[in-house]
C-alpha cells in the first residue's frame, strides 16, 4: 500500500516567509531552507529579525490569511487523495497553518509549534521531533507502507533519501546540482506522472484512472 509524504511550502502553497518579507518590507525574512540548509540557524535568524523589527505573531498571521495555494495545487491534491493516502510533513508551525490547511481542504499535516509571549512576540520554537521528515518516513515504512516522497528544499532531502521513491518539485538549480540522482519536475502534471510511474500506476486504494507514463518533465 502506497503512502505519499510531501512538503508544504513550495509544493502546495507559496513560501510563507517570502510573503511575510514582501508584505512587511523586511527583506531579510526572504531567506528560506532553499538558502540555508541548517533549519535551526535559519530560525534563529528569523527570530532575531522579528525582534529587531517588532514583528509579532499576529503580524505574520495577517499575511498568511491572504496567501492562496499555488495555481493547480488544490486540483493536484484532490487527485492524490482520490488515489493514495498523503501526509504533509512541514517545518511550518501550527500557529501558521490553519488558514492554509482550510484552503487545501484540511489534509493531514505534521508540523511544529512556536513559543509565543503574552504580548504576541515569537520567542522560540519547538520541533515536533528532530529530523521529523525523515522519521515520519521511517515510521510509515515500519507500518509496511511503500513511501513516495516529494519536496523542494534542502530540509526535504533526508525524507527523500529515506523514501522508497522520491522527487523534487520546482527546486532551485543548486539543489538539483547537489543531488543529481533525485528526479525533478517543474509541473504538477510531471509530478503526477512521476508518482504514477513509481507506483506502477497503482490506484488500488481509491482510484479509477489508468497508469501514467513519465514524460520529459524535469
Amino acid at each position: 500500500m502506497y503512502l505519499l509524504c510531501s512538503d508544504l511550502e513550495g509544493v502546495f502553497v507559496p513560501e510563507i516567509w517570502i510573503n511575510v518579507a514582501e508584505q512587511t518590507g523586511v527583506e531579510a525574512l526572504k531567506l528560506t531552507t532553499r538558502d540555508i540548509s541548517d533549519y535551526d540557524v535559519l530560525m534563529q535568524k528569523r527570530l532575531a529579525i522579528m525582534a529587531e523589527n517588532n514583528l509579532k505573531l499576529q503580524d505574520i498571521q495577517a499575511v498568511i490569511k491572504k496567501i492562496e495555494p499555488l495555481e493547480g495545487a488544490c486540483d493536484f491534491l484532490e487527485w492524490i487523495r482520490e488515489r493514495y493516502q498523503i501526509i504533509i510533513v512541514s517545518d511550518t508551525f501550527v500557529e501558521f497553518a490553519g488558514p492554509l490547511m482550510k484552503k487545501l481542504d484540511w489534509p493531514t499535516l505534521f508540523c511544529n509549534s512556536l513559543i509565543v509571549s503574552p504580548d504576541g512576540a515569537v520567542t522560540g520554537y519547538r520541533l515536533r521531533q528532530n529530523d521529523g521528515k525523515r522519521k515520519t518516513t521511517l515510521a510509515m515504512k515500519s507500518l509496511n507502507f511503500t513511501v513516495v516522497a516529494f519536496g523542494d528544499s534542502y530540509n526535504d532531502i533526508s525524507m527523500l533519501k529515506e523514501a522508497d521513491a522520491s522527487f523534487l518539485f520546482r527546486p532551485p538549480a543548486k539543489i538539483t546540482d547537489d543531488y543529481p540522482g533525485i528526479a525533478w519536475t517543474e509541473t504538477y502534471d510531471g509530478l503526477r506522472e512521476l508518482i504514477q510511474e513509481a507506483t506502477g500506476g497503482d490506484l488500488a486504494t481509491f482510484g479509477a484512472d489508468g497508469p501514467g507514463k513519465k514524460d520529459a518533465a524535469g
